[in-house]
């Protein structure tokens, strides 16, 4: 990830109401690595708190998860929303709407390369990356497409 992806990810991540647990595990982790109290972080404004946590290295998968998650649903959702197009799955602004929808395998590439020709290529590294580790099962078919590894 770029530092400014990593800086968005992680003010996505300050402001995801529904990551409470991951928010108290990054605030701990932040007062370990800076020296600081847990109370101090707590009190940083998302601004501070967001470049401190784009500066960790080694996240937690709980945190890491989540927060690309975050920056994907606040800074993705066009080119999420144009790939589920290209893959003809029902979404809801780039949300899948149904459980348990598996993408046709053939639609993969032609799909990837509609959002390669749209998007920086970092974003689309960055977003098919994400889509292959949060569900390699279900994403399989984008384990050996050239722009995960950009």
């Amino acid at each position: 990830m770029t530092l400014e992806q990593r800086i968005a990810a992680a003010h996505a991540f300050w402001l995801d109401d529904q990551a409470g647990n991951e928010q108290m595990q990054a605030v701990f982790l932040i007062a370990q690595q800076k020296k600081f109290r847990p109370k101090s972080v707590v009190g940083l404004d998302e601004d501070r708190k967001s470049r401190h946590l784009a500066t960790i290295v080694n996240l937690p998968d709980a945190v890491a998860g989540r927060a690309l998650i975050a920056y994907h649903l606040v800074e993705q959702r066009p080119m999420m929303g144009a790939f589920l197009d290209a893959l003809g799955i029902a979404h809801d602004n780039g949300l899948i709407n149904e459980e348990n929808v598996a993408p046709d395998a053939t639609k993969i590439k032609p799909a990837v390369d509609a959002i390669a020709a749209q998007y920086p290529a970092e974003d689309v590294s960055l977003y098919l990356n994400t889509l292959f580790c949060q569900d390699p099962e279900t994403w399989k078919a984008l384990a050996d497409v050239p722009e995960r590894h950009e």
